[in-house]
């Protein structure tokens, strides 16, 4: 099974991989859990260009993401998932889709296209959407990165996105609303892997 984590910045996804993952292992399920941008070496040195503090035009930093998701699936999420592992990884595809597609205007459909091309087709069977106001997000902690400096409006954007895709999407993204309390999302996050499998 292949399971990713989405949501604006701030919205509580590390936390919650963290606790899935916790869960997972204490039912003894083989898993690896894995992150975009940095999940290989590569990637980690893409990671560093695209959020650190250099002006970056918004097609190459379309095309880094899309760089390291290219090598995430060779190296990681295809492997994985053939030897039967569950892969668990903050954002995948949907990210480029919201940020870039949506946040930096580069296009829904431009973006969706050159995901299918560089993930070989593979999607998370389950894709936990943490949804939060920006404004609400902006309280959570100071803003580290390039992409988190971005000004209130560019975040609504990438929500708005993510939402798109959760009404294109229903059965695969859920929904989840992340002011609530972490024990409680959780608990609706555990309740719905437990139901898939059947744990």
């Amino acid at each position: 099974m292949f399971i990713s984590f989405e949501g604006i910045d701030k919205s509580g996804k590390t936390t919650q991989i963290k606790l899935l993952v916790s869960f997972l292992l204490s039912k003894n399920c083989s898993l690896v859990a894995t992150q975009e941008p940095g999940g290989t070496a590569s990637g980690k040195k893409i990671k560093k260009i695209i959020l650190g503090d250099s002006e970056v035009d918004s097609f190459t930093e379309l095309f880094l993401y899309l760089a390291d998701r290219a090598q995430h699936v060779k190296e990681v999420i295809k492997p994985s998932l053939r030897k039967g592992k569950v892969v668990i990884s903050d954002r995948y595809a949907d990210a480029s889709v919201a940020y870039q597609g949506d946040g930096r205007g580069l296009g829904f459909d431009f973006v969706n296209q050159l995901n299918l091309k560089v993930t070989r087709g593979i999607q998370p069977d389950i894709t936990f959407l943490l949804d939060l106001e920006p404004e609400k997000a902006i309280c959570r902690g100071k803003k580290a990165d390039r992409i988190e400096k971005e000004k209130l409006f560019f975040h609504k954007k990438v929500r708005e996105g993510y939402l798109k895709i959760a009404k294109s999407n229903p059965n695969r993204v859920k929904l989840i609303k992340a002011d609530a309390s972490f024990e409680k999302i959780h608990a609706m996050i555990k309740d719905i892997i437990c139901q898939e499998l059947s744990l």
